[in-house]
């Protein structure tokens, strides 16, 4: 995997990342700060605070790139730096082989942030969570937890919400790639070349934090953060030095997370046959073969680690990396060979099932062999799927979808087992 260029990203993420925290201009532009060679973890799931007064603001949190590899910056409410502004958060965006993070900023109006889903009011398109009127604030009821502090700025807007919110089952945190497929508009594209403020100092001191707090490293929490959220970055620069004192980052914690690379390669092959299932470029009996390819080289990979103490060697790599070029040759020409099927239901749920098979393996939290066994059953599926079209003339009866659906409602459960049995694979 992007062995050289890799590192050579990182050692150019690890170089910026601290002057990018002390940014303190009065204007700051979009631009790409970070650039690293391995995708960012999954967005957790998490509960918003409780608004800690009228007049702040929501800033979803996300995951930044420091000296230790991948961290989680809590969201936090904060108050703007003047009336007016609102916050158009940061998002990573894959191009030319690499991840780069545009930074977040203030402005007038919400720009274009990778139609990222991070939820309470940033579904991916825009702000719904509020809006300025007459130099007061006032909040969106149907996304904003108020806890008990009474707010009299208040109206409730579902609707706008639902037009907003882009679909992103698997939490991914970036676009482009094997991300979300998303771009601007343009009136985006107009807003982006506004006059931009950069993040207030306190912002910038709560992902300062955020880096020094060795339970938020990607490589430690493989995933899941000790901390997703907080009401104020007060209390949770608090509990930061707190577990920084007891526990600082070391420099094999540093190693570790700038090697962070949890089953990446794996991932990206079961998510582009999950788009190709989607798209109906690759039939199910296509991705039955892509995903049995897959299934015994994820099963390889799991069985060289285990007579390994958990590593591959050099050798091992090698290989593995010629099988995966070969299984990326056939889904890239399973999904160009004109074989093709109108968009349904039925691979849209294998689709789902690839795409958090491939959600699990970026994340950690399913492991290789979890992943061949998944994968054999998916293919099994689809395999069943295609002998009953061919024998239908192209169609499922009422019977073949129920049992189908049965299957696939098995996988599932099997899905979501093994990405939450505390397995981790880093």
């Amino acid at each position: 995997m992007f062995l050289s260029r890799g590192f050579r990203s990182i050692a150019l993420a690890t170089a910026v990342a601290i002057p990018m925290l002390a940014l303190s201009t009065p204007k700051a532009h979009a631009g790409i700060f970070v650039s690293v060679a391995i995708a960012p973890p999954a967005l957790p799931v998490y509960v918003q605070p409780p608004l800690p007064a009228p007049g702040y603001l929501w800033t979803p949190g996300y995951w930044a790139y420091g000296d230790a590899g991948y961290f989680w910056v809590p969201g936090v409410w904060v108050q703007p730096p003047s009336v007016g502004l609102l916050w158009t958060p940061g998002y990573w965006g894959f191009a030319g082989g690499l991840y780069g993070w545009h930074a977040g900023y203030w402005g007038p109006h919400i720009g274009f942030y990778g139609g990222v889903n991070y939820g309470f009011g940033y579904g991916g398109i825009g702000f719904c969570g509020g809006e300025w009127r007459g130099g007061v604030f006032a909040y969106n009821g149907a996304v904003n937890n108020f806890g008990g502090v009474h707010v009299t700025n208040v109206y409730v807007n579902r609707t706008i919400v639902q037009q907003n919110t882009i679909y992103n089952a698997n939490h991914m945190a970036f676009n482009g790639g094997a991300g979300i497929q998303a771009h601007p508009t343009a009136e985006q594209q107009q807003y982006a070349s506004q006059q931009h403020i950069a993040p207030t100092a306190n912002q910038l001191q709560h992902q300062t934090m955020a880096a020094q707090d060795r339970s938020q490293l990607a490589s430690i929490n493989h995933g899941r953060p000790a901390v997703t959220a907080v009401s104020n970055n007060a209390a949770y620069r608090q509990a930061a030095q707190q577990h920084a004192a007891a526990q600082p980052i070391s420099s094999a914690d540093r190693q570790a997370g700038r090697a962070y690379t949890p089953n990446s390669r794996e991932a990206n092959q079961s998510q582009r046959i999950a788009n190709g299932l989607r798209s109906g470029q690759m039939t199910s009996g296509e991705a039955a073969r892509a995903t049995a390819t897959q299934s015994n080289i994820d099963h390889q990979v799991a069985a060289d680690r285990a007579a390994n103490g958990g590593t591959l060697t050099g050798q091992e790599r090698q290989q593995i990396n010629g099988e995966q070029n070969a299984a990326s040759r056939q889904i890239y020409n399973e999904n160009h060979n004109g074989n093709t099927v109108a968009p349904n239901a039925v691979d849209n749920r294998a689709a789902n099932q690839q795409a958090r098979t491939a959600q699990g393996l970026r994340s950690g939290q399913t492991t290789s062999a979890e992943a061949a066994r998944t994968n054999a059953n998916q293919a099994s599926v689809d395999q069943q799927v295609r002998n009953d079209r061919t024998a239908n003339g192209g169609a499922l009866n009422a019977q073949q979808r129920r049992q189908v659906n049965k299957e696939q409602n098995h996988n599932s459960r099997q899905v979501y087992r093994q990405k939450h049995n505390d397995r981790f694979r880093g």
